[in-house]
Order: C-alpha cells, then sequence, then structure tokens
C-alpha cells in the first residue's frame, strides 16, 4: 500500500535515471491492471505542510489520459501541467521551470496521446476563437511531418496524425530547452533529466520516444 508520501530526503536521494524508471515501473502495473493501493488520507495528512514531487509531466488535457492514475502515482508523487496539444508557453516553462529549480523535482516529462483532438485539429488547419492561436503552436510539428509522411495530409491519415503527436513532443523538449535556460543548465549539470513519450489509447501503455 502507497502511505507514505516523498520526503525532502527521500526526493533529494533520487536521480533522473531513477525517477523515470520509477514512472515506467507505475505505468508497466498500471498496463498489467496492477496498481497499487493507495491510503489517500495519511497522505493527505503528510503532505499539508509542504510537497516534494519527484518529476513534472506536461500532457494534454485528454480526459481518457490521467496522468497520475497511468503512472501509478498517488498525492505529492508529481506535478502535472496540462495544456491542449501538450506544448510548452511562458506559463507552461514557469510551471516547469518551478517544479525543477524551486521544488526540486528529477524529471521532466512532455507526454504525448495517440489520435489528439488538438493535433488532429491542427492538421486540418481548425480556425475557431482562441483554439486557433492554440493550435498555431503546434503547427511546427504538422509542418515536419508532412515533410516525413505520404498521403493526405489531413487527419483521416493516420500515419500523419500519429508521426505529428510524435513531433510535437519532440519539438516541445527542443524549445524547452532552447527557451528555458534553467532547464537547460539543470540538465547539462544532470540534476534533471528532460525526456518525452506518447501514449497508447488503446493499450495503456507510454512509450518513451
Amino acid at each position: 500500500m502507497k502511505n507514505i508520501a516523498i520526503t525532502k530526503e527521500v526526493q533529494s536521494a533520487f536521480t533522473p535515471s531513477n525517477v523515470l524508471e520509477d514512472l515506467m515501473e507505475g505505468n508497466n502495473r498500471f498496463v498489467n491492471n496492477n496498481s497499487q493501493t493507495v491510503d489517500n488520507a495519511s497522505l493527505i495528512n503528510q503532505t499539508t505542510a509542504g510537497q516534494f514531487p519527484k518529476a513534472v509531466v506536461l500532457s494534454c488535457i485528454d480526459s481518457r489520459v490521467p496522468v497520475e492514475t497511468v503512472f501509478d502515482q498517488a498525492i505529492g508523487d508529481i506535478f502535472v501541467a496540462r495544456v491542449a496539444g501538450n506544448f510548452e508557453n511562458i506559463d507552461i516553462l514557469g510551471s516547469l521551470e518551478y517544479s525543477c529549480g524551486v521544488a526540486g523535482s528529477k524529471l521532466v516529462l512532455v507526454l504525448g496521446h495517440e489520435s489528439c483532438g488538438a493535433v488532429k485539429a491542427a492538421c486540418d488547419g481548425v480556425e475557431l476563437g482562441n483554439i486557433t492561436a492554440m493550435l498555431s503552436n503546434i503547427l511546427p510539428a504538422v509542418k515536419k511531418s508532412a515533410e516525413e509522411v505520404d498521403g493526405e495530409l489531413n487527419s483521416s491519415n493516420k500515419e500523419f496524425v500519429a508521426k505529428t503527436v510524435e513531433n510535437n513532443v519532440k519539438l516541445t523538449i527542443d524549445r524547452i530547452k532552447e527557451k528555458s535556460q534553467i532547464l537547460r543548465e539543470m540538465e547539462d549539470n544532470g540534476e534533471v533529466k528532460i525526456v518525452g513519450g506518447v501514449y497508447n489509447l488503446h493499450t495503456g501503455k507510454v512509450e518513451l520516444l
């Protein structure tokens, strides 16, 4: 049973590789329907005065990808930043910097997912209210995929969508490193890792890129 929250000492002892391994083991438990039981009341009590999460996950808002659940994590374990299309902007960058630079997290994981609605909309050039500006963040991935995939360049092409999901994760990581001196230097110093993955809606499995 998960009934002991992460302390500062435990967080400090983690390495970025340890944390990544821990999340992937949690995902394996989830896939195998063997998730740990959790004493939420105990964790709430222990984390009221402070938190020491080991990682921050940047994910899509998609309701089919409940981040803590798919990595079998509990209260106090991870930060989660969510925006449709799992891209970075100044607010997301600030949140990631806070997670690692201030709160001590050891891993940044950018998590895309299969059949992402935001990616499909970007592939189709959807224009609607504030969604238009939001989707512009995904267009670099759309353009890159258009050079790598054959067939129709819209959401009817599953290969095009899948490639764009992957490219969006990879380009988001590139921009995080480019735009955040804090995170770039922390990674260069071995204090954090910045990695990406894609969640499979059919299997529940996260595949690292």
